[in-house]
């Protein structure tokens, strides 16, 4: 037995170049552990029996057993015959168990069909949890790639992939205590399906760069795959898009010191994607400007991040009306035009770095040696919607770790094709609309503005997108223009940056048979926290918190529930730059959690099942009459009652209450009376009741569509001082 094992260790590490990693965890477990492996391929069972130390029981499922492709793997274990959707299938494993000994199950029951995890069942949670094992978490990669998968055509296929074998530290159950039942089943699946999501993100590879990342999914996908598009429709393929970056990246070389930032000032189109990993080629970190923010505002980011460099293109500051803007910046910081740069490139150097691309891939290496995945990747800057902007630095680590905590829960494909309008200056559009494409190989067309409400619809329909990336206010405007046809091929649709309204959700539903995902982040982890996915969504919330994301809720006085939601984990930035310290890097560290934790600012609660719920901002938060009342959800409250409208809510100072509330809406004809007789009617406290409304054409947007509360506030303070706190309900 033990030599036919070694026959089969032999052939496959040949034949697969098989790398096993962690072995000393297996020798931790102890003697009664209960092992549990993803579920990629056929091969599964013949990998673990073949690498594994023991000669172990492997629990397959039943139909799985009867194929032919097991036969060669029975010779190596002993299988036991498990029906997953059958509680009384499991009794014969939990005493077998019991006698200290170990088994492999696959809790997913199945191969995977998605290349992520699937639905995990509660069955191994409980054999494990009756069985009083351990559970030692084992990771294969690699075998999806082969024919002896089930992906089809939504991965590459190859005969030999490289085969990856990882086991993480063992791990209990741990069920609380007193749970019967049905409420015990769902505990002991969501404990598994945390312990597999955990298993996932803990054997990411995300110790490389974004560029050396990039690489290695053209060699995954291929390089004649089209991968980047625009309104142009020249499509780059991946091989083009790299051959871009070397040939751009050179002449960035020119520019500034390593290490320096440059400055990007370009649309959502496909020469931003190639401008922003040339600037990664030439060893230098992009740092993406906020073309909406005007010319103090752009001044005031460069300063704070010490730009001295902006890289834009001539055709968007004509097109984009940004003429009289760079006029003004030129005055203090150097301007360069892609179509310059691109005039000084020689026919020779295009075809040098088209032949560098196909046969030099590890020239990015040479030309930068020291790069680790610790650098700065990106200089983002926050929105500006409730303060000054802030320059927040992420790392090629932060935006690969955030990349494969999506894809572990979210499946993405070859065959998917992501439409972007958001702005690449926004970290929501980076990172899901240019750096999830690049270095998971997945197809994405660029439209520069999300703002055409008409002719995006369209462009999905033309273009076949089957992912869509918006803010409510943006999908809102989508729904209100498109044909019910336009979004026939739409697989996920992710709203985030801004609360996901009823209204937009239901009409998502309603017209389209779409399910729209709400997520939840922030640009200080890079950006993504939470997000609804098809295996765990509960409407209402933002979803459950990404794996490899550690959260404590700070008490926040006179707030009942919830509380300040603090992070921690492989996508939170690197740290912030501020405006009065040009320049330097300031760690996150919220007390008191201390170094690596950021403080969200955002108050929220987190129910049994995980789910993540905004109450609103911190500084959202206004105290009347002693107590403390959630901007948001007198927003939330009025959006139901006048939907379709923008809204805020503000506060403006009370003579004698403290505060009081002013409703700035684009309501045509708001009456205060009628929204007070509405609101008392569905249960709102008298607290929770605007006691001024001010009536406006159009409500002031930032260019990422989150309403621009400083612009808000403005106009409230404007109105406060003409209207008295009892007269008239509209100005």
């Amino acid at each position: 037995m033990w030599c036919l094992k070694l026959l089969f260790r032999i052939l496959l590490r040949l034949v697969y170049r098989v790398e096993v990693h962690g072995l000393e965890h297996y020798r931790a477990a102890g003697q009664r552990v209960l092992i549990v492996a993803n579920h990629v391929s056929f091969l599964d069972p013949l990998l673990l029996g073949a690498f594994l130390p023991d000669y172990l029981t492997f629990a397959v499922n039943t139909h799985i057993s009867r194929r032919w492709l097991l036969r060669p793997f029975m010779m190596l274990a002993h299988t036991f015959p498990l029906d997953p959707t059958n509680p009384m299938a499991t009794k014969g494993l939990v005493q077998f168990l019991r006698g200290d000994r170990k088994a492999v199950v696959f809790p997913e029951g199945r191969i995977t069909t998605t290349g992520t995890l699937m639905k995990i069942y509660e069955g191994p949670g409980l054999i494990a949890d009756k069985a009083g094992a351990t559970l030692l978490p084992v990771r294969i990669e690699g075998p999806e790639y082969t024919p002896f998968s089930r992906l089809g055509r939504r991965f590459p296929r190859r005969w030999f992939p490289r085969i990856r074998i990882s086991l993480c530290p063992p791990v209990r159950m741990d069920l609380p205590p007193g749970l019967r039942g049905r409420r015990r089943r769902l505990a002991a699946a969501r404990r598994m399906s945390e312990i597999m999501h955990d298993m996932m993100i803990r054997t990411s590879r995300c110790d490389t760069t974004l560029y050396e990342a990039m690489l290695a999914a053209r060699r995954l996908v291929g390089g004649g795959i089209e991968l980047v598009e625009d309104i142009r429709h020249q499509p780059l393929t991946f091989t083009r898009l790299v051959a871009g970056t070397r040939v751009l990246g050179r002449q960035f070389t020119r520019l500034g010191e390593p290490g320096e930032a440059l400055g990007l000032l370009l649309p959502t189109m496909a020469v931003t994607a190639v401008s922003f990993m040339a600037v990664h080629y030439a060893g230098r970190v992009p740092a993406m400007i906020n073309y909406t923010a005007g010319a103090q505002g752009i001044r005031s980011a460069c300063r704070t991040g010490r730009i001295r460099i902006l890289i834009s293109s001539r055709r968007f500051v004509e097109e984009g009306g940004l003429t009289e803007v760079v006029a003004s910046l030129a005055q203090d910081l150097e301007i360069l035009y892609l179509e310059d740069l691109a005039g000084g490139i020689s026919a020779w150097a295009r075809l040098a770095g088209l032949f560098g691309a196909l046969c030099l891939p590890g020239s990015y290496r040479r030309r930068n040696p020291a790069a680790r995945p610790e650098d700065p990747a990106v200089i983002l800057f926050t929105s500006g919607s409730e303060g000054e902007p802030k320059g927040v630095v992420l790392s090629h680590r932060n935006l690969l770790a955030n990349r494969a905590q999506l894809g572990i829960v979210v499946d993405f494909n070859r065959e998917d094709r992501i439409l972007n309008a958001l702005p690449l200056f926004h970290s929501f559009g980076l990172t899901a609309g240019l750096v999830l494409p690049l270095v998971a190989g997945v197809r994405v067309f660029f439209y520069p503005s999300p703002l055409h409400y008409r002719l995006l619809p369209e462009i999905a329909y033309e273009v076949n997108a089957t992912i869509l990336f918006g803010t409510n206010t943006f999908l809102a405007g989508y729904a209100r223009h498109a044909h019910p046809y336009d979004f026939h091929r739409l697989r996920h649709v992710f709203a985030g940056a801004e609360k996901l309204h009823e209204e937009t959700r239901r009409t998502w539903c309603d017209r389209f048979g779409i399910r729209v995902l709400e997520g939840y982040g922030a640009t200080e982890a890079s950006p993504v926290l939470a997000v609804n996915t098809a295996i765990h969504h509960r409407a209402g919330t933002v979803g459950r918190l990404l794996p490899g994301i550690r959260h404590r809720l700070e008490p926040v006085p006179g707030v009942p529930e919830g509380g300040r939601l603090q992070v921690q984990g492989p996508n939170i930035m690197l740290g912030y730059l501020l405006p009065e310290n040009p320049g330097v890097l300031v760690p996150p560290a919220a007390a008191p959690g201390g170094p690596g934790w950021h403080d969200t600012g955002d108050i929220v609660t987190i129910d049994e099942d995980g789910f993540v719920h905004i109450l609103g901002r911190a500084r959202r938060f206004a105290k009347i009459g002693g107590e403390m009342v959630s901007l948001a959800a007198v927003e939330e409250l009025v959006a139901s009652i006048w939907p379709g409208v923008h809204h805020a809510v503000v506060t403006v100072p009370h003579p004698t209450k403290g505060e009081q509330l002013v409703l700035v809406t684009e309501h045509p004809a708001p009456d205060r009376a009628r929204l007070h007789a509405e609101a008392r009617a569905r249960g709102a406290g008298e607290l929770m009741l605007p006691r001024r409304i001010l009536q406006v054409a159009s409500m002031p947007l930032l260019g990422t569509g989150k309403l621009d509360y400083r612009a808000v506030q403005a106009l409230a303070e404007a109105d406060a001082g003409t209207t008295p706190a009892g007269g008239d309900p509209c100005t």
